[in-house]
Protein backbone atom coordinates (compact mmCIF):
# COMPACT_ATOMS: atom_id res chain seq x y z
CA UNK A 1 0.00 0.00 0.00
CA UNK A 2 1.24 3.53 -0.79
CA UNK A 3 1.03 4.97 3.11
CA UNK A 4 2.85 1.85 4.41
CA UNK A 5 5.69 1.59 1.33
CA UNK A 6 6.57 5.10 1.34
CA UNK A 7 6.27 5.80 4.97
CA UNK A 8 8.53 3.16 5.53
CA UNK A 9 11.47 4.28 2.98
CA UNK A 10 10.73 7.58 4.49
CA UNK A 11 9.66 9.29 1.30
CA UNK A 12 8.34 12.62 1.67
CA UNK A 13 4.62 13.20 -0.50
CA UNK A 14 4.35 16.08 0.41
CA UNK A 15 5.10 19.32 -2.20
CA UNK A 16 7.89 21.29 -1.03
CA UNK A 17 6.17 24.76 -0.65
CA UNK A 18 4.12 23.31 1.83
CA UNK A 19 6.71 22.17 4.53
CA UNK A 20 9.15 25.22 4.26
CA UNK A 21 7.52 26.97 7.46
CA UNK A 22 8.06 23.92 9.17
CA UNK A 23 10.99 22.69 7.77
CA UNK A 24 12.92 26.03 7.20
CA UNK A 25 16.53 25.73 9.66
CA UNK A 26 14.91 22.73 10.82
CA UNK A 27 11.76 24.03 13.04
CA UNK A 28 9.27 26.86 12.31
CA UNK A 29 9.75 30.07 12.83
CA UNK A 30 7.40 29.95 16.44
CA UNK A 31 9.80 27.79 17.42
CA UNK A 32 12.71 30.52 17.76
CA UNK A 33 13.83 32.25 20.76
CA UNK A 34 13.42 36.19 20.58
CA UNK A 35 16.98 36.32 19.48
CA UNK A 36 16.67 34.10 16.84
CA UNK A 37 18.86 31.10 18.43
CA UNK A 38 17.33 28.17 17.91
CA UNK A 39 15.21 26.19 20.09
CA UNK A 40 16.57 23.44 22.47
CA UNK A 41 14.34 20.02 22.62
CA UNK A 42 12.65 21.00 25.91
CA UNK A 43 8.99 21.32 26.02
CA UNK A 44 5.84 21.01 28.29
CA UNK A 45 2.37 19.21 28.49
CA UNK A 46 0.56 21.83 30.34
CA UNK A 47 -1.25 22.72 27.54
CA UNK A 48 -2.02 19.10 26.89
CA UNK A 49 -3.03 18.13 30.20
CA UNK A 50 -5.14 20.98 30.59
CA UNK A 51 -7.36 20.50 26.91
CA UNK A 52 -7.50 16.62 28.26
CA UNK A 53 -9.15 18.16 32.01
CA UNK A 54 -11.47 20.35 29.81
CA UNK A 55 -12.23 17.29 27.19
CA UNK A 56 -12.90 14.80 29.78
CA UNK A 57 -15.77 16.70 31.39
CA UNK A 58 -17.77 16.12 28.30
CA UNK A 59 -17.11 12.11 29.63
CA UNK A 60 -18.83 13.57 33.10
CA UNK A 61 -21.87 14.40 31.58
CA UNK A 62 -22.03 11.20 29.76
CA UNK A 63 -21.67 9.22 32.98
CA UNK A 64 -24.05 11.33 34.84
CA UNK A 65 -26.55 10.94 32.05
CA UNK A 66 -26.62 7.05 31.88
CA UNK A 67 -26.72 7.23 35.85
CA UNK A 68 -29.29 9.51 36.03
CA UNK A 69 -32.18 7.46 36.14
CA UNK A 70 -31.01 4.17 38.38
CA UNK A 71 -31.62 6.73 41.32
CA UNK A 72 -34.65 8.43 40.11
CA UNK A 73 -37.03 5.71 39.42
CA UNK A 74 -39.52 5.77 42.53
CA UNK A 75 -39.13 9.39 42.43
CA UNK A 76 -40.37 10.13 39.14
CA UNK A 77 -42.97 7.57 39.10
CA UNK A 78 -45.03 9.01 42.23
CA UNK A 79 -44.20 12.45 41.01
CA UNK A 80 -45.62 12.59 37.45
CA UNK A 81 -47.81 9.54 37.69
CA UNK A 82 -45.78 7.63 35.27
CA UNK A 83 -46.09 3.81 34.34
CA UNK A 84 -42.94 1.44 34.94
CA UNK A 85 -43.68 1.21 30.93
CA UNK A 86 -43.61 5.03 30.65
CA UNK A 87 -40.68 5.44 32.77
CA UNK A 88 -39.04 2.40 31.13
CA UNK A 89 -39.34 4.14 28.10
CA UNK A 90 -37.85 7.46 29.74
CA UNK A 91 -34.84 4.93 30.58
CA UNK A 92 -33.92 3.43 27.30
CA UNK A 93 -34.79 6.52 25.26
CA UNK A 94 -31.50 8.06 25.54
CA UNK A 95 -29.48 4.84 23.61
CA UNK A 96 -32.15 5.60 20.46
CA UNK A 97 -30.81 8.92 20.98
CA UNK A 98 -27.21 8.51 21.03
CA UNK A 99 -27.75 6.15 18.29
CA UNK A 100 -28.64 8.86 16.68
CA UNK A 101 -25.95 10.89 17.62
CA UNK A 102 -23.28 8.24 16.75
CA UNK A 103 -24.41 7.94 13.43
CA UNK A 104 -23.20 11.68 12.94
CA UNK A 105 -20.79 12.38 15.17
CA UNK A 106 -17.86 11.26 12.57
CA UNK A 107 -19.35 13.30 9.93
CA UNK A 108 -20.19 16.12 12.71
CA UNK A 109 -16.15 16.33 14.19
CA UNK A 110 -15.09 15.92 10.31
CA UNK A 111 -17.13 18.96 9.43
CA UNK A 112 -16.79 21.23 12.36
CA UNK A 113 -13.69 20.29 14.13
CA UNK A 114 -13.17 18.32 17.73
CA UNK A 115 -13.70 21.74 19.37
CA UNK A 116 -16.70 22.17 17.32
CA UNK A 117 -18.38 18.66 17.98
CA UNK A 118 -17.67 18.83 21.14
CA UNK A 119 -19.71 22.16 21.43
CA UNK A 120 -22.26 20.69 19.79
CA UNK A 121 -22.78 18.07 22.44
CA UNK A 122 -22.88 20.47 25.22
CA UNK A 123 -25.61 21.90 23.63
CA UNK A 124 -27.58 19.15 23.25
CA UNK A 125 -27.12 17.81 26.51
CA UNK A 126 -27.41 21.01 28.31
CA UNK A 127 -31.10 21.17 26.07
CA UNK A 128 -31.83 18.48 27.39
CA UNK A 129 -31.39 18.75 31.19
CA UNK A 130 -33.22 21.68 31.05
CA UNK A 131 -36.53 20.26 29.07
CA UNK A 132 -36.35 17.61 32.04
CA UNK A 133 -36.15 19.66 34.69
CA UNK A 134 -38.81 21.53 33.87
CA UNK A 135 -41.31 18.17 32.96
CA UNK A 136 -44.59 17.61 34.09
CA UNK A 137 -45.59 14.83 31.71
CA UNK A 138 -43.93 11.82 30.21
CA UNK A 139 -43.37 13.08 26.54
CA UNK A 140 -41.62 16.05 28.02
CA UNK A 141 -38.84 13.71 30.02
CA UNK A 142 -38.68 11.70 26.99
CA UNK A 143 -37.99 14.54 24.69
CA UNK A 144 -35.68 15.81 27.31
CA UNK A 145 -33.71 12.00 27.85
CA UNK A 146 -33.50 12.30 24.17
CA UNK A 147 -31.65 15.27 23.35
CA UNK A 148 -29.40 14.39 26.23
CA UNK A 149 -28.76 11.31 24.24
CA UNK A 150 -27.43 12.20 21.37
CA UNK A 151 -25.30 14.76 22.63
CA UNK A 152 -23.54 11.98 24.79
CA UNK A 153 -23.72 9.78 21.59
CA UNK A 154 -21.26 12.85 19.83
CA UNK A 155 -19.11 13.16 22.75
CA UNK A 156 -18.54 9.20 23.13
CA UNK A 157 -16.69 9.32 19.76
CA UNK A 158 -14.95 12.67 20.13
CA UNK A 159 -13.41 12.75 23.41
CA UNK A 160 -11.02 10.17 23.09
CA UNK A 161 -10.10 10.87 19.71
CA UNK A 162 -9.64 14.37 20.29
CA UNK A 163 -7.16 13.35 23.06
CA UNK A 164 -5.68 11.09 21.07
CA UNK A 165 -4.85 13.27 18.44
CA UNK A 166 -3.27 16.41 21.22
CA UNK A 167 -1.15 13.78 23.29
CA UNK A 168 2.54 12.83 22.70
CA UNK A 169 2.94 9.14 22.39
CA UNK A 170 4.53 7.94 25.48
CA UNK A 171 1.09 9.18 27.23
CA UNK A 172 -1.85 8.83 25.00
CA UNK A 173 -2.87 5.41 26.50
CA UNK A 174 -3.55 7.22 30.15
CA UNK A 175 -4.71 10.15 28.68
CA UNK A 176 -7.35 9.09 27.05
CA UNK A 177 -8.26 6.37 29.55
CA UNK A 178 -9.25 9.45 31.39
CA UNK A 179 -12.49 9.58 29.59
CA UNK A 180 -13.48 6.31 30.96
CA UNK A 181 -12.70 7.11 34.39
CA UNK A 182 -14.55 10.33 33.86
CA UNK A 183 -17.58 8.41 32.69
CA UNK A 184 -17.58 6.14 35.44
CA UNK A 185 -17.11 9.25 37.96
CA UNK A 186 -19.71 10.89 36.35
CA UNK A 187 -22.03 7.50 36.80
CA UNK A 188 -20.78 7.31 40.64
CA UNK A 189 -22.06 10.65 41.28
CA UNK A 190 -25.73 10.41 39.84
CA UNK A 191 -26.26 7.21 42.07
CA UNK A 192 -24.56 8.59 44.84
CA UNK A 193 -26.32 12.52 44.44
CA UNK A 194 -29.09 11.27 43.20
CA UNK A 195 -29.56 9.37 47.17
CA UNK A 196 -29.94 12.29 48.69
CA UNK A 197 -30.79 15.11 46.23
CA UNK A 198 -34.71 15.48 43.95
CA UNK A 199 -34.68 14.20 40.55
CA UNK A 200 -35.22 18.00 39.55
CA UNK A 201 -32.17 18.97 41.26
CA UNK A 202 -29.90 15.96 40.25
CA UNK A 203 -31.35 17.04 37.18
CA UNK A 204 -30.47 20.82 37.33
CA UNK A 205 -26.88 20.00 38.55
CA UNK A 206 -26.23 18.31 35.15
CA UNK A 207 -25.78 21.84 33.45
CA UNK A 208 -22.80 21.72 35.22
CA UNK A 209 -20.22 19.26 33.37
CA UNK A 210 -21.81 20.66 30.08
CA UNK A 211 -21.17 24.59 30.78
CA UNK A 212 -17.43 23.54 32.12
CA UNK A 213 -16.82 21.71 28.94
CA UNK A 214 -18.15 24.25 26.63
CA UNK A 215 -16.56 27.39 28.48
CA UNK A 216 -13.32 25.90 28.42
CA UNK A 217 -13.30 24.84 24.66
CA UNK A 218 -12.45 28.37 24.22
CA UNK A 219 -9.27 28.18 26.23
CA UNK A 220 -7.65 25.17 24.20
CA UNK A 221 -6.43 24.63 20.73
CA UNK A 222 -7.83 22.40 18.09
CA UNK A 223 -6.98 18.81 17.27
CA UNK A 224 -3.58 19.74 15.16
CA UNK A 225 -4.12 16.39 13.17
CA UNK A 226 -7.28 17.72 12.29
CA UNK A 227 -6.18 21.49 11.12
CA UNK A 228 -4.03 19.62 9.17
CA UNK A 229 -6.30 17.62 7.27
CA UNK A 230 -8.30 20.37 6.54
CA UNK A 231 -5.63 22.17 5.73
CA UNK A 232 -4.81 25.12 7.64
CA UNK A 233 -0.98 25.27 7.96
CA UNK A 234 -0.35 27.60 9.77
CA UNK A 235 -3.09 27.01 12.78
CA UNK A 236 -1.58 23.45 12.58
CA UNK A 237 1.88 24.75 13.28
CA UNK A 238 0.30 27.31 15.97
CA UNK A 239 -2.05 24.62 17.75
CA UNK A 240 0.44 21.88 18.07
CA UNK A 241 3.32 24.76 19.20
CA UNK A 242 0.71 25.05 22.36
CA UNK A 243 0.46 21.93 23.38
CA UNK A 244 4.05 20.78 22.70
CA UNK A 245 5.41 24.45 24.59
CA UNK A 246 6.97 27.11 23.69
CA UNK A 247 10.42 25.46 24.02
CA UNK A 248 9.66 22.64 22.42
CA UNK A 249 10.91 21.51 18.66
CA UNK A 250 7.69 20.47 16.72
CA UNK A 251 9.74 20.36 13.79
CA UNK A 252 9.91 16.29 13.69
CA UNK A 253 6.27 16.27 14.75
CA UNK A 254 5.09 18.48 12.48
CA UNK A 255 6.28 16.95 9.34
CA UNK A 256 5.50 13.67 10.10
CA UNK A 257 1.79 14.20 10.48
CA UNK A 258 2.05 16.51 7.24
CA UNK A 259 3.64 14.05 5.36
CA UNK A 260 1.04 11.48 6.85
CA UNK A 261 -2.18 14.10 6.04
CA UNK A 262 -0.72 14.40 2.49
CA UNK A 263 -0.32 10.85 1.44
CA UNK A 264 -3.94 10.53 2.94
CA UNK A 265 -5.33 13.53 0.47
CA UNK A 266 -4.25 11.38 -2.29
CA UNK A 267 -7.14 8.49 -1.01
CA UNK A 268 -10.77 9.11 -1.99
CA UNK A 269 -13.04 10.48 0.35
CA UNK A 270 -14.43 7.50 2.99
CA UNK A 271 -17.82 6.09 2.56
CA UNK A 272 -19.36 3.56 4.84
CA UNK A 273 -18.83 0.72 2.29
CA UNK A 274 -15.32 1.65 1.91
CA UNK A 275 -14.61 0.50 5.14
CA UNK A 276 -15.28 -3.30 4.11
CA UNK A 277 -12.38 -2.90 1.51
CA UNK A 278 -9.32 -5.31 2.41
CA UNK A 279 -6.97 -2.24 3.44
CA UNK A 280 -9.06 -1.39 6.31
CA UNK A 281 -10.68 -4.78 7.27
CA UNK A 282 -8.22 -5.36 10.37
CA UNK A 283 -9.01 -2.31 11.71
CA UNK A 284 -12.60 -2.59 11.25
CA UNK A 285 -12.69 -6.35 13.12
CA UNK A 286 -10.56 -4.70 15.84
CA UNK A 287 -12.83 -1.86 16.42
CA UNK A 288 -16.09 -3.15 16.05
CA UNK A 289 -15.38 -6.49 17.34
CA UNK A 290 -13.93 -5.12 20.69
CA UNK A 291 -17.17 -2.96 21.38
CA UNK A 292 -19.23 -5.36 20.45
CA UNK A 293 -17.72 -7.82 23.29
CA UNK A 294 -17.91 -4.35 25.26
CA UNK A 295 -20.99 -3.99 25.35
CA UNK A 296 -22.55 -8.04 24.80
CA UNK A 297 -20.99 -8.73 27.73
CA UNK A 298 -23.75 -7.40 30.15
CA UNK A 299 -22.61 -4.46 31.71
CA UNK A 300 -25.17 -2.26 31.26
CA UNK A 301 -27.59 -4.80 32.31
CA UNK A 302 -25.78 -5.33 35.52
CA UNK A 303 -25.51 -1.51 36.00
CA UNK A 304 -28.65 -0.37 35.14
CA UNK A 305 -30.67 -3.36 37.32
CA UNK A 306 -27.81 -3.91 40.14
CA UNK A 307 -30.59 -2.74 42.97
CA UNK A 308 -33.01 -4.93 42.09
CA UNK A 309 -30.26 -8.22 40.99
CA UNK A 310 -29.23 -7.89 45.17
CA UNK A 311 -32.61 -8.08 45.83
CA UNK A 312 -33.32 -11.21 44.00
CA UNK A 313 -30.24 -12.54 44.67
CA UNK A 314 -31.95 -12.26 48.63
CA UNK A 315 -30.69 -8.33 50.07
CA UNK A 316 -33.52 -6.87 51.52
CA UNK A 317 -32.20 -3.61 49.63
CA UNK A 318 -30.01 -3.21 46.54
CA UNK A 319 -29.00 -0.01 47.95
CA UNK A 320 -25.83 -1.12 49.58
CA UNK A 321 -24.76 -3.16 47.04
CA UNK A 322 -25.11 -0.26 44.41
CA UNK A 323 -23.27 2.05 46.53
CA UNK A 324 -20.35 -0.34 46.67
CA UNK A 325 -20.35 -0.83 43.16
CA UNK A 326 -20.45 2.92 42.04
CA UNK A 327 -17.39 3.57 44.72
CA UNK A 328 -15.02 0.84 42.91
CA UNK A 329 -15.39 1.97 39.31
CA UNK A 330 -13.36 5.39 40.02
CA UNK A 331 -10.49 3.95 41.87
CA UNK A 332 -9.85 0.89 39.45
CA UNK A 333 -10.23 3.37 36.51
CA UNK A 334 -7.96 5.45 37.60
CA UNK A 335 -5.84 1.94 38.70
CA UNK A 336 -6.43 1.31 34.38
CA UNK A 337 -5.16 4.43 33.42
CA UNK A 338 -1.86 3.95 35.34
CA UNK A 339 -1.34 1.03 33.86
CA UNK A 340 -2.27 1.94 30.10
CA UNK A 341 1.15 3.40 29.48
CA UNK A 342 2.97 0.71 31.35
CA UNK A 343 1.68 -2.77 30.86
CA UNK A 344 0.50 -1.85 27.34
CA UNK A 345 -3.23 -2.51 25.97
CA UNK A 346 -3.27 -5.52 25.01
CA UNK A 347 -2.39 -7.10 28.64
CA UNK A 348 -4.33 -4.66 30.24
CA UNK A 349 -7.56 -5.55 28.10
CA UNK A 350 -6.93 -9.55 28.11
CA UNK A 351 -6.59 -9.08 32.33
CA UNK A 352 -9.67 -7.21 31.98
CA UNK A 353 -12.14 -9.68 29.57
CA UNK A 354 -10.84 -12.41 31.95
CA UNK A 355 -12.05 -10.99 35.05
CA UNK A 356 -15.43 -10.22 33.68
CA UNK A 357 -15.79 -13.56 32.45
CA UNK A 358 -14.71 -14.89 36.18
CA UNK A 359 -17.22 -12.41 37.51
CA UNK A 360 -20.34 -13.40 35.25
CA UNK A 361 -19.76 -17.00 35.79
CA UNK A 362 -19.55 -16.50 39.42
CA UNK A 363 -23.69 -14.79 39.13
CA UNK A 364 -24.45 -17.44 37.23
CA UNK A 365 -23.13 -20.40 39.80
CA UNK A 366 -24.68 -18.02 42.47
CA UNK A 367 -28.27 -18.10 40.93
CA UNK A 368 -27.67 -21.81 39.72
CA UNK A 369 -27.10 -22.85 43.44
CA UNK A 370 -30.29 -20.65 44.63
CA UNK A 371 -32.45 -22.05 41.95
CA UNK A 372 -31.58 -25.56 43.38
CA UNK A 373 -32.23 -24.97 47.10
CA UNK A 374 -28.38 -25.32 47.36
CA UNK A 375 -26.15 -23.06 50.07
CA UNK A 376 -28.71 -20.54 49.82
CA UNK A 377 -27.35 -18.44 52.73
CA UNK A 378 -23.89 -17.76 50.44
CA UNK A 379 -25.86 -16.91 47.57
CA UNK A 380 -26.20 -13.15 48.30
CA UNK A 381 -22.26 -13.02 49.33
CA UNK A 382 -21.61 -14.89 46.09
CA UNK A 383 -23.46 -12.42 43.99
CA UNK A 384 -22.63 -9.62 44.71
CA UNK A 385 -18.46 -10.81 44.69
CA UNK A 386 -19.41 -11.68 41.74
CA UNK A 387 -20.63 -8.19 40.46
CA UNK A 388 -18.39 -6.56 42.16
CA UNK A 389 -15.46 -8.35 40.15
CA UNK A 390 -17.40 -7.88 36.95
CA UNK A 391 -17.87 -4.06 37.17
CA UNK A 392 -14.50 -3.94 38.55
CA UNK A 393 -12.76 -5.45 35.99
CA UNK A 394 -14.75 -4.47 32.85
CA UNK A 395 -13.57 -0.77 34.82
CA UNK A 396 -9.78 -1.91 34.87
CA UNK A 397 -10.07 -2.38 30.84
CA UNK A 398 -12.84 -3.48 28.81
CA UNK A 399 -14.32 0.05 29.85
CA UNK A 400 -11.61 2.35 28.44
CA UNK A 401 -9.12 0.18 25.99
CA UNK A 402 -11.67 -0.34 23.62
CA UNK A 403 -11.59 3.23 23.00
CA UNK A 404 -8.07 4.10 22.99
CA UNK A 405 -7.50 1.60 20.67
CA UNK A 406 -10.00 2.94 18.42
CA UNK A 407 -8.92 6.06 18.06
CA UNK A 408 -5.51 4.64 17.07
CA UNK A 409 -6.29 2.10 14.76
CA UNK A 410 -8.11 4.11 12.42
CA UNK A 411 -6.48 6.00 9.51
CA UNK A 412 -7.52 9.73 9.83
CA UNK A 413 -9.21 9.47 6.33
CA UNK A 414 -11.75 6.39 7.76
CA UNK A 415 -11.34 7.98 11.17
CA UNK A 416 -14.76 9.75 11.04
CA UNK A 417 -16.90 7.33 8.88
CA UNK A 418 -15.17 4.32 11.03
CA UNK A 419 -15.98 6.25 14.43
CA UNK A 420 -19.43 6.32 13.35
CA UNK A 421 -19.80 2.71 12.52
CA UNK A 422 -18.16 2.01 15.93
CA UNK A 423 -19.84 4.66 17.81
CA UNK A 424 -23.10 3.19 16.67
CA UNK A 425 -22.47 -0.46 17.44
CA UNK A 426 -21.76 0.71 21.10
CA UNK A 427 -25.31 2.12 21.07
CA UNK A 428 -27.10 -0.51 19.97
CA UNK A 429 -25.18 -2.97 21.88
CA UNK A 430 -26.15 -0.59 24.67
CA UNK A 431 -29.49 -0.39 23.85
CA UNK A 432 -30.02 -4.30 23.32
CA UNK A 433 -28.10 -5.53 26.29
CA UNK A 434 -30.25 -2.88 28.68
CA UNK A 435 -33.39 -3.90 26.56
CA UNK A 436 -33.54 -7.86 26.96
CA UNK A 437 -32.09 -8.09 30.29
CA UNK A 438 -35.07 -8.34 32.46
CA UNK A 439 -36.59 -10.26 30.33
CA UNK A 440 -33.75 -12.61 29.77
CA UNK A 441 -33.80 -12.66 33.85
CA UNK A 442 -37.39 -13.64 34.10
CA UNK A 443 -36.34 -16.60 31.09
CA UNK A 444 -33.01 -17.85 34.06
CA UNK A 445 -31.49 -15.82 36.32
CA UNK A 446 -28.60 -18.18 36.38
CA UNK A 447 -28.59 -19.18 32.66
CA UNK A 448 -28.34 -14.95 31.79
CA UNK A 449 -24.59 -14.93 33.24
CA UNK A 450 -23.95 -18.25 31.58
CA UNK A 451 -24.45 -16.55 28.04
CA UNK A 452 -22.84 -13.16 29.34
CA UNK A 453 -19.54 -15.43 30.86
CA UNK A 454 -19.64 -17.13 27.51
CA UNK A 455 -19.52 -13.89 25.36
CA UNK A 456 -16.57 -12.29 27.48
CA UNK A 457 -14.86 -16.07 27.14
CA UNK A 458 -14.73 -15.22 23.44
CA UNK A 459 -13.93 -12.16 23.97
CA UNK A 460 -10.32 -13.32 25.40
CA UNK A 461 -10.00 -15.82 22.83
CA UNK A 462 -10.91 -12.60 19.97
CA UNK A 463 -7.99 -10.13 22.01
CA UNK A 464 -5.00 -13.20 21.65
CA UNK A 465 -5.67 -13.87 18.31
CA UNK A 466 -6.50 -10.76 16.57
CA UNK A 467 -5.91 -7.93 18.81
CA UNK A 468 -2.27 -5.73 18.25
CA UNK A 469 -0.38 -3.75 20.68
CA UNK A 470 -0.15 -0.23 20.25
CA UNK A 471 1.86 1.05 23.25
CA UNK A 472 5.28 3.04 22.31
CA UNK A 473 3.75 4.25 18.94
CA UNK A 474 2.91 7.09 16.85
CA UNK A 475 -0.32 6.85 15.59
CA UNK A 476 1.07 6.90 11.98
CA UNK A 477 3.21 3.50 12.67
CA UNK A 478 0.20 2.49 14.01
CA UNK A 479 -1.96 2.60 11.14
CA UNK A 480 0.54 2.26 8.64
CA UNK A 481 1.42 -1.27 9.56
CA UNK A 482 -1.82 -2.15 9.86
CA UNK A 483 -3.62 -1.11 6.90
CA UNK A 484 -1.67 -2.38 4.46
Amino acid sequence: MAISGQMERGENMEPEEMREPLMKGGKSSSTCEEDGSPNNNKGSISMVLFSTFIAVWGSFAFGSCMGYSAPTQSSIIDDLGLTLAEYSVFGSIVNIGAMIGAITSGYIADFTGRKGAMRISAIFCMIGWLVVYFSKEAWSLDVGRFCMGYGIGVVSYVVPVFIAEITPKNIRGGLTTLNQLMICTGVSYAYIVGTFVTWRTLALTGLIPSSILLLGLFFVPESPRWLAKVGKHKEFEVALQRLRGKDADISEEATEIQDYIETLKHLPKAKMLDLFQRRYARSVIIGVGLIFFQQFGGINGYLFYVSNIFESAGFSSGNVGTILCACIQVPITALGAMLMDKTGRRPLILMSSTGTFLGCFLVGISFYLKGHGVSSGWVPILVLIGILVDIGSFSLGMGSVPWVIMSEIFPINIKGTAGSLVTLMHWVGAWVTSYTFNFLMSWSSSGTSFLYSGVCAACVIFIIMVVPETKGRTLEEIQASMNT
